[in-house]
């Protein structure tokens, strides 16, 4: 279970004990831990709020940033659970920050919006049909990927570490480069993460690029932007 006791004070607590901001003035933010050098929050803010909609924040109550012991217990740095984000201060920089916090805004939208994104298929097979693909590639170039777990649209620990420590991020964000199969390494993990990703995409980067190589995922992404 999901347990962060300091979640539990008072609200009047949680005012003196941890700095606070909003995002959209309807999503507070509160840094639990210091945030490293060269990182300000505000700016972070700032470009959030002029990159993703309101509307698409709307699931979302709080943002917390530090550190948690459920990230390394779950080998994440990020998470949405319950109407609040949980992210790590642990960034490089502050585009890292704000991928993250975009990335989670998107698990968020699966839920209320799950019946555009995923209900008639057409997304999942447009992924799976990029993962077989991958899974030639990766034969052609001599490895051994498990076939059952590429025509799986679900999230498993094997295939995360498969990819990761077998194949190799360097190596898997070429191939899907490459042959424009994804808009990264990780969005090959599962449908979810491919949706997520996309949405990062779309928001923060190119999306005429997203539209060229991801047509389906693109138009999803379009279509939850438009439902206001």
């Amino acid at each position: 279970m999901f347990n962060l006791d300091y979640l539990k004070m008072s609200h009047d607590r949680a005012h003196k004990q941890l700095k606070e901001f909003s995002m959209h003035e309807n999503v507070q933010i509160y840094i639990k831990d210091q945030m490293p050098d060269g990182i300000d929050i505000k700016d972070i803010l700032d470009k959030i709020n002029s990159a993703i909609p309101r509307h698409l924040t709307n699931e979302i109550d709080s943002i917390y940033i530090g550190m948690f012991a459920e990230f390394e217990e779950m080998e994440t740095n990020a998470m949405f659970k319950d109407g609040a984000i949980y992210v790590t201060n642990d960034q490089d920089d502050e585009q890292d920050l704000i991928d993250d916090i975009v990335h989670e805004i998107a698990h968020s939208l699966e839920n209320p919006y799950g019946h555009i994104i995923y209900a008639d298929g057409h997304l999942e097979r447009e992924f799976l049909a990029k993962r077989m693909r991958l899974y030639e590639i990766l034969k052609a170039e001599g490895l051994k990927p498990s076939k059952n777990f590429f025509e799986d649209p679900e999230y498993h620990k094997e295939m995360d570490l498969y990819l990761y420590k077998k194949v190799g991020y360097d190596r898997l964000n070429f191939i899907v480069s490459s042959y424009g199969l994804f808009t990264s390494a990780y969005s090959a993990t599962s449908l979810r993460e491919y949706f997520a990703n996309g949405f990062e995409y779309f928001f923060l980067d190119d999306r005429n690029y997203l539209s060229e190589i991801c047509p389906v995922l693109y138009d999803k992404i379009k279509e939850v932007y438009q439902d206001d």
